[in-house]
């Protein structure tokens, strides 16, 4: 039993479990109660009744499983007081949800990114499904305002309930359909947590729940090498992690990063999925930014790094994603193959779609250093400073405007 006073402990801990356990509990009380409203409602009454109990009863064993048969037995009392709903209480009252498992997780998010759901809406419900995050945070990674998602996350549930969509893993035949948005969101769960892990647990645990779905996501579908790819993507990423943030929560960028800090054990399994993936002949985004992370994850130096290849793999990149990220990418192995000044060039060229794009700024503040042209460097600097959002990317930027402000 917790101790009293224990009261913040449990609602720091439930704020846990919503974050990084919320897919697989909805999906579990979803898949019995066919409706993501009820089961959203069941899981908030769950959570409540918690935090009431547990500080004076002790966390169960299971807190999951405590709160899905919570939840469950919630939404069974509310349909039983409802006149529309008993007799949909008679068909789930036979038996109460099992612990989450791997295909309630997978059942929730092919669910919201059924196809009949466009295709914003069906990336910003699961995001919200999986993860945790509220709208507002949402809406921040959208650059939409509050209101507007608040307002597209409801249509969205509606429409699943209008439609009747089941919440289970959809036939072999229907991946092709929702594969890309599963992909889309799962990536962008990673890089919620990943970007904004220097000092947060929670960031940090929203990062490996990006990798772990999408190794499941790569386990249950072995046929699509995308699939594969996106979780060595993954992997690659979370395997240099240790070396992402100093102790004083700082971003420490690639070429200034530790290797030694590296999960070496895990860049070895993530390459030996993405050479698989590979070998299925059926080369796609996911592989070939997996492709790129591998180049700079076995490299022995950030100087020795095969920047040749990784140009290369930035053109077929384009190809298949005509991005102008991707050419803004690519310019940093310009700079190592073809020279600063070539690579300059590539990056100005790109002024008219990326001129309000932090990282454009950046890039060019990082090219004129380098060109010994430090005035306009520190223009282009102070400019990402004012572009950026990102409290980690803003320290970063912020050292590097100090930094040219006081270069001799």
């Amino acid at each position: 039993m917790l101790q009293a006073g224990a009261v913040d402990d449990v609602a720091d801990l439930l704020d846990r479990l919503w974050r990084t356990d919320a897919v697989g509990m909805l999906g579990a009380l979803s898949r019995r109660l066919g409706d993501f409203d009820r089961a959203e409602e069941a899981l908030s009454d769950a959570l409540s009744e918690a935090l009431k109990r547990w500080p004076e009863e002790g966390v169960p064993g299971s807190p999951t499983g405590w709160l899905v048969t919570t939840g469950w037995r919630k939404a069974l009392d509310r349909l039983r007081r409802e006149r529309v709903g008993r007799d949909k209480a008679t068909l789930v009252a036979t038996e109460p949800p099992r612990e989450p498992g791997v295909d309630d997780r997978l059942a929730t998010i092919f669910a919201c990114c059924h196809p009949a759901l466009a295709e914003p809406s069906r990336v910003a419900l699961t995001l919200y499904a999986a993860s945790g995050l509220s709208a507002a945070e949402i809406a921040a990674a959208f650059l939409v305002p509050q209101p507007t998602m608040a307002q597209r996350l409801s249509r969205a549930k509606r429409q699943l309930r209008e439609l009747g969509i089941r919440f289970e893993v959809p036939a072999p035949d229907e991946y092709a359909d929702r594969l890309p948005a599963v992909l889309a969101v799962i990536y962008l769960v990673f890089n919620e947590g990943y970007l904004s892990s220097g000092r947060s647990t929670q960031r940090r645990e929203l990062a490996r729940e990006g990798v772990e779905l999408a190794g499941q996501l790569a386990g249950l579908l072995p046929a699509e090498p995308e699939a594969a790819g996106l979780a060595a993507l993954l992997e690659l990423h979370q395997a240099r992690a240790a070396a992402r943030f100093d102790s004083w929560g700082r971003i420490v960028l690639l070429d200034k990063q530790d290797r030694r800090l590296w999960d070496r054990a895990a860049i070895e399994r993530a390459a030996l999925r993405l050479r698989a993936a590979v070998r299925q002949g059926r080369p796609g985004p996911y592989q070939l930014q997996a492709g790129i992370a591998a180049l700079h994850a076995l490299a022995g130096s950030y100087e020795a790094t095969n920047w040749t290849e990784v140009r290369a793999l930035y053109d077929r990149l384009y190809a298949v994603n005509p991005s102008p990220v991707v050419l803004l990418n690519r310019a940093v192995a310009t700079r190592f193959t073809l020279g600063a000044s070539t690579a300059l060039t590539e990056v100005d060229a790109l002024a008219d779609r990326l001129a309000g794009y932090h990282l454009w700024h950046a890039t060019r503040a990082d090219l004129l250093v380098t060109l010994d042209r430090p005035a306009e460097a520190l223009v282009a600097a102070e400019r990402a400073l004012e572009l950026a959002t990102n409290p980690a990317e803003r320290e970063l930027m912020s050292r590097r405007v100090g930094e040219l402000r006081h270069r001799p």
